[in-house]
């Protein structure tokens, strides 16, 4: 089986073709331009990843923008969801600040992405 693919490692984009057995293992990766796509390819093809961005209430009401400070697996993004949506942020907020540390046990972060007086 074959899978195409587009890099978002970095702005070029590249088209990819992963190459899978009858189990997902990746056989071979064609069409990047450094290892980083090589890399991306294969990981989107066994166990992908994401960065979470979302928006926070504050203490004053105010939406607050977060992100996990590291991928988190795709399959725990909805379960990620349910407690960011439930989360708030003290006011005032300053970029990097933790809003909930260790994201369902992920070791990711979830960090405020602007500063909010």
């Amino acid at each position: 089986m074959i899978r195409e693919l587009t890099c978002i490692v970095c702005p070029r984009g590249c088209q990819l073709k992963a190459e899978l057995d009858g189990n997902g293992n990746v056989l071979n990766v064609e069409g990047f331009t450094c290892p980083r796509g090589k890399q991306y390819a294969i990981d989107e093809c066994t166990h992908p990843m994401r960065t979470i961005t979302s928006t926070v209430r504050a203490a004053n009401g105010e939406p607050v923008p977060v992100k996990t400070n590291r991928t988190v697996p795709k399959e725990l993004m909805f379960d990620c969801m349910k407690q960011i949506n439930q989360a708030t942020v003290a006011v005032p907020a300053h970029i990097g600040d933790v809003v909930i540390a260790n994201i369902l046990g992920t070791g990711a972060d979830v960090v405020v992405t602007a500063n909010l007086e």
